[in-house]
């Protein structure tokens, strides 16, 4: 499929995504394909752009389903490191809730991070967890996510799916 044909489809990992309000706004505004995907059912808008996906109960079978789908010219909304990767990987635009973009450059760095807090946790040590959702955090992720779809759109993905 050309490029210039692909459509731009965004796919959330919804289970503990704070920013879903917005993507709906977001792909509203630009006529975006959503997904979002979790374990359970989980209430969406009623609109033919935003389809549910309920997966089968297990650590990873959502991170499965959205791994297996994306390539390059859709978007993954997530806060998990490994589906992240593997989605960088597959050339898809990777970005967390509070805007953090996830690239082949720094995926390696935060791969490597999240080991290490994972590894220090198994081994007794008490860890921070992430810092609380702040507005800021909302901010900065609409502006990746408006920044992700001029981008692609830029590229030749389009974003008007009916």
């Amino acid at each position: 499929m050309p490029t210039s044909s692909k459509p731009i489809v965004i796919y959330v990992d919804a289970d503990a995504c704070p920013v879903k309000a917005e993507i709906y706004r977001v792909a509203e505004r630009h006529r975006i394909m959503v997904h979002v995907v979790a374990n359970s059912f989980m209430a969406i808008p009623r609109d033919p752009l935003i389809a549910r996906v309920i997966v089968g109960a297990g650590a990873d079978v959502a991170d499965d389903w959205i791994a297996e789908r994306v390539s390059r010219g859709d978007i993954v909304v997530t806060t998990d490191v490994p589906l992240a990767s593997r989605c960088v990987k597959a050339g898809a635009d990777v970005i967390g809730p509070t805007g953090r973009a996830f690239s082949e450059a720094s995926i390696g760095m935060a791969l490597a991070t999240r080991n290490l807090m994972e590894e220090l946790r198994s081994a007794g040590e008490t860890t921070k967890g992430p810092k609380p959702f702040a507005p800021k955090d909302r901010s900065a992720f609409l502006s990746a996510l408006d920044l992700a779809i001029e981008r692609l759109k830029r590229a030749g993905f389009r974003a008007d799916e009916t």
